[in-house]
């Protein structure tokens, strides 16, 4: 990356823009003063063209002149690019799963905009979606999912959902103001206990923090006291309900009246001096806002997007492994890869086998997994985990392999059993 730099350095020195503006302008200028003479004394046309020749040449040749170290410098960079980044061909395949689904991916799309708030760019990829429909294509594969109305993305309830929960996230980040995420989890009470979220004492709770440090509240609202008076009459009136439920919290919360004059130094300073609190508790509430949507915390697309993009380096490494051996995969639907897991490749004419393993954030781990300890491989809905009567598990297409369809012997422990005693493991 040095040589990049070097080279943008370089470019910025040496290209000076202002002046190339400067003669833009004189031409600009010059042809201006032209036609109103012209206009003024139409009978002066040719002599007036004719003293312009030069000047306009002459200043022509000027931005050409102030352009050739810009070229130059694009150049060079451009070459700098290309030997830092070498061009890498993306892997391709006939089959493309998600060409069959157009309507999920328009409905991807629409979502992701609404969720970032982009609720006019979302209208119009909506409108120009409907105008513009996919063409259909008829498969074996088709699902009622191709059939989703992105039609409702565009209502407006939905998009009066998430500007409210835009304003909400921008009070607390920006204005340092709970007080519309705390009316909200209010409103929400029930539905928020059903799911066993702790939403609504964690605002109270970062609120008794923000009071207690003095940050006061916002001008528009409500008159409450700050410090530690205020925070400990704030308790007072709004923890009764959580008594039962966050007991040792708000002993905690209270408890740090003690140790008022060096609170650094006491237990409590976790609590009270936690610079990421306020991040913790915005995420917090954008996860259950969107839960109680029935959304997940995180746009599907850019976990998509961002899942590929971690993926992207091992399938173009494996793609030019491929090209190399020369050799295909088996099937259309087969791919080369399981994200986090290995998966056995199948290829042919050679047959060769490859373990290939993708590792994920454990963010991006959203289902219980099993890899059948025979075949080394995922268990999938065509062939699951199978526990046989001993209690081991492994793959129904292990179990089969072993057992052939008649008695046989445990790979992991000697009791015999028959397939047909096998049970279907639900993850």
């Amino acid at each position: 990356m040095d040589s990049l730099q070097k080279e943008n350095e370089r470019l910025s020195k040496k290209s000076n823009l202002s002046k190339s503006i400067d003669d833009v302008q004189l031409t600009i200028d010059l042809l201006t003063n032209a036609r109103d003479s012209i206009r003024a004394n139409p009978t002066s046309a040719s002599i007036t063209l004719a003293k312009l020749q030069n000047p306009i040449k002459q200043s022509f040749d000027k931005v050409n002149d102030d352009l050739k170290d810009v070229h130059s410098g694009l150049t060079k960079c451009q070459k700098a690019l290309d030997k830092k980044f070498k061009a890498t061909p993306f892997p391709t395949t006939e089959y493309d799963p998600l060409a069959l689904h157009p309507p999920l991916i328009n409905r991807a799309i629409a979502m992701h905009l609404l969720r970032e708030g982009q609720f006019s760019v979302a209208s119009t990829f909506l409108s120009e979606a409907a105008t513009n429909p996919p063409r259909s294509v008829h498969t074996e594969r088709s699902t009622t999912e191709d059939k989703l109305d992105i039609g409702s993305l565009g209502s407006e309830s939905l998009q009066q959902q998430f500007s409210a929960m835009y304003h909400i996230l921008h009070q607390l980040r920006n204005e340092r103001n709970l007080l519309p995420a705390i009316e909200w989890a209010r409103s929400k009470h029930e539905a928020l206990e059903s799911r066993g979220s702790n939403l609504e004492f964690e605002l109270g709770k970062l609120q008794f923090v923000w009071l207690f440090m003095g940050g006061g509240t916002p001008d528009n609202t409500e008159v409450m006291l700050d410090g530690p008076l205020g925070a400990l009459a704030y308790a007072r009136r709004e923890f009764s309900i959580f008594q039962d439920k966050y007991l040792r919290e708000i002993q905690n919360l209270t408890g740090a009246l003690a140790f008022l004059p060096n609170l650094q130094g006491s237990p409590y300073n976790g609590i009270f001096y936690n610079d990421s609190s306020w991040e913790e508790v915005a995420n917090s509430f954008t996860r259950e806002f969107c839960s109680l949507l029935g959304l997940s915390a995180d746009s599907p697309l850019y976990i998509a997007a961002t899942a590929g993009a971690i993926a992207l380096p091992t399938l173009l490494k494996l793609a030019s492994i491929m090209k190399e051996k020369k050799t295909e995969w088996t099937t259309q639907d087969e791919l080369p890869v399981r994200a986090n897991l290995p998966q056995k490749l199948r290829v042919s004419p050679d047959k060769i086998q490859l373990q290939v393993e993708i590792p994920l954030p454990p963010s991006y781990q959203f289902h219980s997994i099993f890899v059948c300890p025979v075949s080394k491989e995922q268990t999938t809905e065509q062939n699951p985990p199978m526990m046989i009567p001993c209690g081991h598990v492994i793959a129904q297409e292990s179990l089969e392999r072993l057992s052939k369809g008649i008695r046989f012997k445990c790979p992991y422990c000697p009791q015999e059993s028959h397939p047909r005693d096998a049970k279907k493991v639900f993850l």
